[in-house]
Order: C-alpha cells, then structure tokens, then sequence
C-alpha cells in the first residue's frame, strides 16, 4: 500500500511532515536510487528503498517523548555547522532519534517538546490546534497597564497582527526589574520579543514554562525528562490510558554526563526510555531509578528564583 512519503518519513521519526517537505525539495532523499524533489510522491515502505542523506530509513521506533528545559544559547535544531551548542548535546541518554517541536531562539530559555511522533508534532504546531504557550517575561522597565492591554488586543509586527491571551505583570520582591507573564498560541519567530518592542519595551530574559496544560515545573536547565503519553496528551488537552508502570525520569545535566535520579513537578508522570532492540549493536543505556517523592510544585517566585533570572 503506497503512502505520502512525507508521512512515511515523519512516522519513522525523521522529521515533522513540514520538515520532511523541506527534506525532500533539498534533494535529501533518495527512492530506488533515484533522488526525489517533488512534494506529494508516494511510496511503499515496505517495497521501495528509502535513503534519507545516503543511509536506509529505519524501521519504525517506539514513540517517545520528551521535555526540555533549554538553556540560553543553545540552538534549537539537533545539527549546526558553525559549531554551535544544539539541543542534540543534551540528549546523549535518549536511544533513537528525535526532533524538536517548535522552537525557541537563541536567547530564549525553558520548556521545549521533542519527539520522533510526527503526527503528534504536527498536531502541536499547526495553528488550527490553538495551544496556548505561557512565558515568563523580565522587561528593562515597570509596564504600564494600557500598554499591557495593547498586546490583548493585538499589534503589528513583521509576520502580521498578533495578540495575547494574557498579558499580566507578575508581583515580584525584585525592584530592579519588572515580571510580566503572557501567553500566546501563536509561534511566529521571536513574537514575544516583537510584541514588547511594539510597545516601547526590552525584553531582558524570556522563559517559556508551559505549553498547553503541560507545565515545566521544577525541572532544572539543561536537563530532560521522558514523558507518558498521558503527560504528552496534557499538551492536546485530550486523554488516552495510561501506562502501567511509571518511573523517574533520566537526568541529563550536560551532553556527556552521567545520569542521576530526578524529581519534577508531580503533574508530570515519566515513562522508562524505549531500549533499543536487542540486535542493534548500541553502547548507550538508561539508567533507571525508583521513584523518588516528589518535590511541591514551586510558585511563580521559587520558579524565577530557581532559574537565576
């Protein structure tokens, strides 16, 4: 039975079906040794040979499921060829390939989905889904009220006009600097910095910490956590059952490290990662830990304070 070949790809995890699109108009992908352009082809995965940049597509692996917290100056993209940090540096510990859902700059920080289910990447990122993304915002100086309700009712930036849901300030013992907490379900580049900028304000330190009822809670910088897919549907606000058996999840510091036992916030529920079947020849395992107790879900202050804004 023939599939879109942007399917197939992003069923085996390669990419999310717009990624996989642009795979296929950069000439990265090979069927039968022909190399393919065009958008719309149809294969059989089970007959025709797929290259994906000269090597065979894989079986499918088991989905998985992860949250981030990114750090500042990482890029969100598991390749760079200047060099650059990427998510990919901290994912040493997860046994099959995925990928980023969405993104977050440069200078941005805090919670970031990856996963090698492409439906469910697509389900996340298409606007038509309307999932709302909360941040945590520090801005040069205190906002005034009206210009707080501008941002509600729309402005104007590059990719055209944006509005939020919520755009609160946030009380705060620091003087120095003012919080502000928003959300959109919109994901234009760099929107939240544009939309105070609109306004006549910096924005110093931008935090994502939810998406959709997902919230991050205490998980440190730089570290991930597996997720059940009862945790991951939190992101759909929709429910499926969940898995038997649960366990902590696998605490990844920096790209290399060893792995330590975790807690997060107690409305997050990790699975084990998938091992690897027993015939792939792979060095790398997961550790797994029994389950600590987990720690109280911290307030907007402990957030801020824990992530050294």
């Amino acid at each position: 039975m023939k599939t879109r070949l942007n399917k197939v790809l992003s069923e085996r995890g390669i990419a999310s079906r717009r990624q996989s699109d642009q795979l296929i108009t950069e000439g990265r992908i090979q069927i039968n040794g022909k190399r393919v352009y065009e958008l719309g082809v149809q294969v059989d995965p089970h007959q025709d040979k797929i290259l994906v940049d000269g090597k065979p597509l894989r079986s499918k692996a088991p989905l998985i499921y992860v949250m981030m917290n990114k750090p500042k100056g990482v890029l969100t993209t598991l390749t760079d060829p200047l060099g650059r940090p990427t998510v990919s540096d901290f994912l040493n510990k997860v046994p099959y390939r995925v990928f980023p859902v969405g993104r977050l700059d440069w200078d941005s920080e805090g919670m970031l989905l990856l996963t090698n289910d492409g439906e469910y990447a697509n389900q996340v990122m298409n606007p038509k889904s309307n999932i709302q993304k909360k941040y945590l915002v520090k801005l040069d100086r205190d906002p005034k009220f009206e210009h707080l309700q501008k941002l509600l009712r729309g402005v104007t930036i590059k990719e055209g006009k944006v509005a939020a849901v919520l755009a609160q300030k946030i009380a705060h013992k620091s003087k120095k600097h003012s919080w502000v907490e928003i959300i959109i379900t919109e994901g234009k580049n760099r929107q939240i910095r544009q939309m105070f900028e609109k306004i006549g304000y910096d924005v110093l330190k931008l935090q994502r910490i939810a998406i959709g009822k997902l919230n991050m809670g205490s998980l440190p910088k730089g570290q991930i956590v597996f997720l059940n897919d009862v945790s991951a549907d939190r992101v759909l606000d929709r429910m499926r059952p969940a898995p038997a058996t649960a366990t902590v999840p696998v605490k990844v510091a920096t790209a290399g490290t060893a792995a330590k036992p975790s807690t997060v916030a107690p409305l997050l529920t990790a699975r084990p990662a998938p091992k690897r079947p027993a015939k792939e020849k792979d060095s790398r395992k997961v550790k797994k830990y029994k389950a600590e107790k987990p720690k109280a879900k911290l307030d907007l202050d402990q957030l801020i304070r824990s992530s050294d804004l």
